[in-house]
């Protein structure tokens, strides 16, 4: 559970809006008054929001509540759409076969619906060619364009390793 929840002794407010348990507003009470009317129903005081003024609690079952806030933060969880992030390496020394390959696969990726990072390593002495590392870059996503429609979502930028773009579907 992201949150913790204060619960019973833990809610130090003098007055309280109330809530029952089930769910009609029982209204504004002192802190005494929320504890009895939950020891009474043998059910837990339960504080909902604190930013408010007066407080607002509820009268419930503490287990059932922090079950139901795990079920929710889940549900928001597989709700949420990851991005997956495909990437296609090149280097400086790739040949015309080779890059041909990685270009179909990046297409695959695209059709996929995938968002495709294309990267290009520089390693040693190949960093005093920084130049031609941007031309082969540039290339490839010309003929990138060529057999499939994208958008580029980060346009060619420069790292320390080299280059790397990122390229999604249109």
């Amino acid at each position: 559970m992201a949150k913790s929840v204060r619960i019973n002794e833990q809610i130090w407010a003098k007055e309280m809006r109330l809530i029952g348990e089930d769910g009609q507003q029982i209204g504004i009470v002192s802190r005494e008054e929320a504890l009895k009317i939950a020891q009474e129903k043998e059910l837990d005081l339960i504080e909902i929001n604190s930013a408010s003024n007066p407080i607002i609690c509820r009268v419930a079952n503490y287990d059932k509540f922090r079950f139901r806030l795990a079920k929710k933060e889940k549900e928001q969880r597989q709700k949420s759409k990851k991005i997956d992030m495909k990437e296609v390496r090149l280097g400086v020394r790739t040949g015309e076969h080779d890059l041909d390959f990685k270009r179909k696969k990046a297409v695959e990726f695209l059709k996929a619906g995938k968002k495709v990072k294309i990267e290009i390593f520089l390693k040693g002495r190949e960093h005093t060619h920084r130049d031609l590392a941007r031309v082969i870059i540039e290339n490839f996503l010309k003929k990138l364009a060529e057999d499939f429609s994208f958008q580029t979502d980060q346009p060619i930028m420069g790292s320390p390793r080299g280059f790397n773009c990122v390229v999604t579907p249109k």
